[in-house]
């Protein structure tokens, strides 16, 4: 008799920066179980960064919240999505979230093993739980996977593109010759920016002493905050900035990345995106520990005001501050 091929369930929706940094308990979640068929509860738009992950079958896209424009294909609320995972029958549950909605999830669905953090009451949900430790973003969720007795053998961070992809960031870059800066400069929240002004300076170095060019992609809704950057630059360097968030997507950006020698931005997701890509990353930071999210596995420095009070707290931070650091992080990398 050919053995039942297991299903088991990974629950990691919501934001994009956590999507990619559950790359690594992913690929340990996939050596323990070879042969079963692994699928990923994800958002919409946040969950792309996962399309290309060999470790898993499918992405399963949902919403706990009510969009302005839903999608009759996604499931919204607990209530479809727990019946919809239901109708699926897996056989283990993996919830790498700290939220009692997603420990609800796979109770409901009815999933006979279920694995994930025990805050709150969350651990009455789960067949088995781990304490949450202070550590880092990516640590964390490999906790889970330790918590059923499953060995990490492998943390690196890692992202993939595909031949169509490469294929068509190649056809669409400048034959310059210069090598590449990746540039990730607006926050979903306001409190979390630094300024177009401020970004402007520490690209005109970048292209005159480095000899770099400056590449942007982010949400197309970004694409006049970048405008305001290329403005500000002098004549000579705006020919070496270019800003692709009108005609990338999240899932082609990633070649972008890839090409890239340098990335440079705020905390956001795109930044955990530059570092699955082992780009070395340069980082303002404001309240976000950068202990628990830093980028994974790569060389970087990381800004932060001793101040992190107040509206804009990272604009405490001097463009000079941010050169010196970009400098210095090059510098490691020509040793």
């Amino acid at each position: 008799m050919v053995p039942k091929r297991e299903k088991i369930l990974v629950v990691r929706h919501r934001y994009l920066g956590d999507t990619v940094l559950a790359i690594p308990a992913l690929r340990n979640l996939r050596h323990a179980f070879p042969h079963a068929r692994i699928e990923v509860l994800v958002e919409p738009i946040s969950g792309e960064v996962l399309r290309n992950c060999p470790y898993i079958d499918e992405l399963i896209f949902a919403r706990m919240h009510k969009p302005k424009k839903p999608n009759p294909a996604v499931p919204v609320g607990l209530w479809q999505i727990s019946r919809m995972l239901r109708a699926r029958r897996y056989d283990r549950a993996y919830v790498l979230r700290r939220a009692f909605s997603a420990a609800l999830l796979p109770w409901l669905a009815g999933i006979p093993h279920r694995v994930g953090f025990s805050f709150g009451g969350a651990w009455l949900l789960h067949s088995r739980s781990t304490p949450f430790h202070k550590h880092h973003e990516a640590e964390c969720f490999m906790d889970v996977i330790r918590a059923d007795d499953i060995q990490i053998s492998d943390t690196r961070n890692e992202n993939w593109t595909t031949p169509r992809e490469e294929e068509l960031v190649a056809s669409l870059l400048p034959p310059t010759g210069r090598r590449r800066a990746y540039l990730f400069a607006k926050s979903t929240v306001d409190w979390k920016d630094w300024s177009a002004g401020n970004f402007a300076e520490v690209c005109t170095h970048l292209i005159r002493n480095h000899g770099l060019e400056i590449h942007a992609c982010d949400a197309p809704s970004n694409a006049p905050y970048y405008a305001g950057i290329a403005a500000s630059l002098p004549a000579d360097c705006q020919p070496f900035f270019q800003d692709w968030s009108t005609r990338l997507s999240l899932v082609e950006s990633g070649a972008l990345i890839r090409s890239c020698s340098l990335a440079l931005g705020v905390d956001t997701g795109l930044m955990h995106i530059a570092a699955s890509f082992g780009v070395p990353v340069v980082a303002l930071f404001g309240n976000p520990d950068p202990a628990r999210w830093h980028p994974w596995g790569v060389q970087h420095r990381i800004l932060r005001p001793a101040d992190c009070s107040g509206e804009r707290p990272l604009l405490a931070i001097q463009p000079a501050q941010f050169i010196a650091a970009v400098d210095d992080l090059l510098s490691a990398q020509a040793r």
